[in-house]
């Protein structure tokens, strides 16, 4: 009686309960309220930009500058507030038109040029993180006193409290999923990554809906890039530094299929949230490197990229 199709994203969140579940039977403290709200503190960029990640890999694409647009735009911040006095008035409404004229530009390049995705972005994000160096090669401090306060501000809520951060991304989140599954635009993104050559025929604009989805892609990195600000009050070529991968597997571990057409921003959030869960158990271990969480997210991949294959195969099965 089940749709198919929900089937990723139930086993995406059955695997968060059980490793939820999990640390909170193995560590004392591990169930509370807080822990919950430390993993969206700690997180809240990655949400941001995997919601982004999320409509370019159902489109059918993938966008590899993720990062180092998170990075640049920290050095854009931390530049013009501290350096050059700008206001964040206008920074940052500066830097999130400059992410999304940054994504419009890969978006146009790869339709009308009829180039990979992954050659367009992999050329972004060699782009974007060398502008880091030309800014600056050194962290820049960020101490202006709209940036503190927003890093400081806690909003509380039953059990602990969460950052602005994490009210950013859950408001992004929600929008994000009624532009996905309530709007023309979202029909258009799922028909593109389903066939192409099909949203074609049946005269899709194709060509603006690919565009847009690396425009939104953009403004999702600049806005990490923003929050990242905010989270680690500086700014630095090396920020986010293979942030596009973690990017990925988040989206991948979502339910979302890699080629395209099919995926959930809701499996995307809980994808984020696993690879926390996984981060926070290593911390409260204690005795482990941080370079399990690589590991433990890698087989994580395996596994779900062999589900997807499954699931896809007996698709087509059940078609034919």
């Amino acid at each position: 009686m089940l749709n198919r199709k929900y089937i990723p994203i139930l086993v995406t969140f059955g695997l968060l309960a059980a490793m939820f579940a999990a640390g909170s039977f193995r560590y004392t403290g591990f169930f509370s309220a807080q822990v919950l709200y430390n993993l969206l503190i700690d997180n809240s960029f990655l949400i941001i930009t995997a919601v982004g990640m999320t409509f370019v890999i159902i489109s059918g694409g993938i966008d590899l500058s993720v990062g180092s647009v998170i990075a640049l735009t920290t050095m854009l911040c931390a530049s013009l507030v501290e350096q050059q006095g700008w206001s964040p008035a206008v920074v940052i409404p500066m830097v999130l038109i400059l992410g999304s004229l940054f994504g419009t530009l890969m978006g146009a390049i790869i339709h009308y040029f009829k180039i990979q995705p992954f050659i367009v972005t992999l050329a972004g994000m060699f782009l974007a993180r060398g502008v880091c160096y030309i800014i600056s090669i050194n962290t820049i401090t960020v101490t202006n006193g709209f940036f503190t306060k927003v890093a400081q501000t806690k909003v509380i809520l039953p059990g602990g409290n969460i950052s602005i951060n994490v009210i950013i991304a859950l408001a992004l989140v929600l929008a994000a999923i009624f532009l996905a599954h309530y709007t023309r635009f979202g029909r258009n993104v799922y028909a593109i990554g389903g066939s192409e050559q099909s949203a074609l025929l049946m005269g899709l604009p194709v060509a603006r809906t690919k565009i847009l989805v690396y425009a939104f892609s953009g403004f999702c990195s600049a806005l990490a890039g923003v929050v990242f600000t905010f989270y680690m009050l500086s700014g630095y070529g090396l920020h986010a530094m293979g942030l596009e991968l973690d990017t990925i597997a988040a989206v991948v571990i979502g339910g979302t299929l890699l080629t395209g057409g099919v995926g959930y921003i809701a499996g995307t959030f809980i994808g984020v949230l696993i690879q926390g869960v996984i981060q926070t158990i290593i911390s409260f271990e204690g005795t482990l490197s941080s370079w399990w969480t690589k590991i433990v997210i890698g087989l994580l991949l395996f596994v779900f990229i062999l589900f997807q294959r499954l699931l896809s195969e007996r698709r087509i099965t059940l078609k034919t």
